[in-house]
């Protein structure tokens, strides 16, 4: 099928006006993990890696919004569906962050785990550490484990994709668990 070119953004505000007329569905493309530590009430989870595999879940008769942590994945996500044949797909500019820096209202799960880059954090400061106490302790060559650690942070940040924090999303703690919502104001829903 042909991808379409016409690919439409919306900021925040106008998310938030649809969302409150009750005429669009809200799709959130991110990992579990991100989507527990933090959503715009009403979002519905489909990870962009499910798309082709879950897009039946999602209503064509309504404007059809995507978000992820900032826009990038929303927007691999918006060119899937229009492949797929949905018509009216819109791209939140800024996404979850926009939403977040705006000050609007958002939900989460009660016991939701450390987010995705706090994980991505701690492992590769782990790595980073045990690669130069190895390289004290065992033989010099351990250090090439923090200097591909750094390279990898060098790529993921050039082309804004993190394989660490893919890797990671896979993992059974970061995985759906049908938490208890707490809306951000401390009102449970």
């Amino acid at each position: 099928m042909m991808e379409r070119t016409n690919l439409i953004e919306c900021d925040v505000k106008e998310l938030k006006e649809c969302l409150s007329k009750g005429d669009a569905i809200l799709i959130d493309v991110r990992e579990y993990a991100e989507f527990a530590g933090g959503r715009v009430p009403g979002a519905k989870l489909v990870p962009l890696g499910d798309i082709e595999k879950r897009y039946t879940e999602i209503p064509r008769d309504r404007k059809v919004y995507v978000i992820c942590r900032t826009g990038r994945r929303a927007a691999e996500a918006q060119k899937k569906l229009m492949a797929l044949g949905f018509s009216d797909v819109r791209n939140v500019r800024g996404g979850f962050e926009a939403w977040k820096a705006a000050g609007f209202e958002i939900e989460k799960d009660a016991k939701a785990g450390w987010s995705l880059e706090r994980q991505v954090r701690f492992v590769a400061g782990f790595l980073v550490f045990a690669g130069v106490v190895l390289s004290l302790l065992i033989h010099p060559y351990f250090i090439g484990l923090s200097a591909f650690v750094g390279l990898g942070l060098m790529f993921a940040a050039i082309t804004d994709t993190c394989a660490m924090g893919m890797l990671l999303a896979k993992m059974p703690w970061n995985k759906t668990n049908n938490a208890v919502c707490v809306i951000a104001n401390g009102h449970k829903s």
